[in-house]
C-alpha cells in the first residue's frame, strides 16, 4: 500500500509494508501483499483520503518510545542510485516487520 504524502503533482510517497494490527484486522500482515490482503485493500482505494471517517490513518492513543531502525529497501536494485540508500524505516524488535 503507498500512501501519498504531497498534493497531486508532487511525487512523494510512503510505501507500507507491514502493520501491528490493533483492532478489527484478521490474518497475517507482514509484508505488503499480506497487509492489503489482511485490509481488504485493492484499487477501490485509489485516491482515497486517509483523514476520512471510514479507513484513515491515526497515531496510537498512548505513543511509546520506539527505536528506529534504518536499512536500504528490499528488492530495489533496479533502482540505481536509489538502491542503496536507507530508505526502510521499522521499529527495532517490533514482530510484525516484514522480512528481511
Amino acid at each position: 500500500m503507498n500512501v501519498v504524502t504531497e498534493r497531486q503533482d508532487q511525487a512523494s510517497a510512503v510505501l507500507l509494508r507491514a502493520i501491528e494490527p490493533v483492532t478489527g484486522v484478521e490474518g497475517r500482515t507482514q509484508g505488503p501483499s499480506l497487509l492489503c490482503k489482511a485490509m481488504d485493500i485493492d484499487r477501490r482505494l485509489n485516491a482515497h483520503d486517509l483523514v476520512s471517517d471510514d479507513f484513515y490513518l491515526a497515531a496510537p492513543p498512548k505513543a511509546e518510545p520506539l527505536v528506529i531502525v534504518k536499512r536500504p529497501r528490499v528488492g530495489v536494485d533496479y533502482a540505481g542510485r536509489w538502491a542503496r540508500p536507507r530508505l526502510r524505516f521499522y521499529i527495532k524488535g517490533n514482530p510484525f516487520v516484514s522480512r528481511p
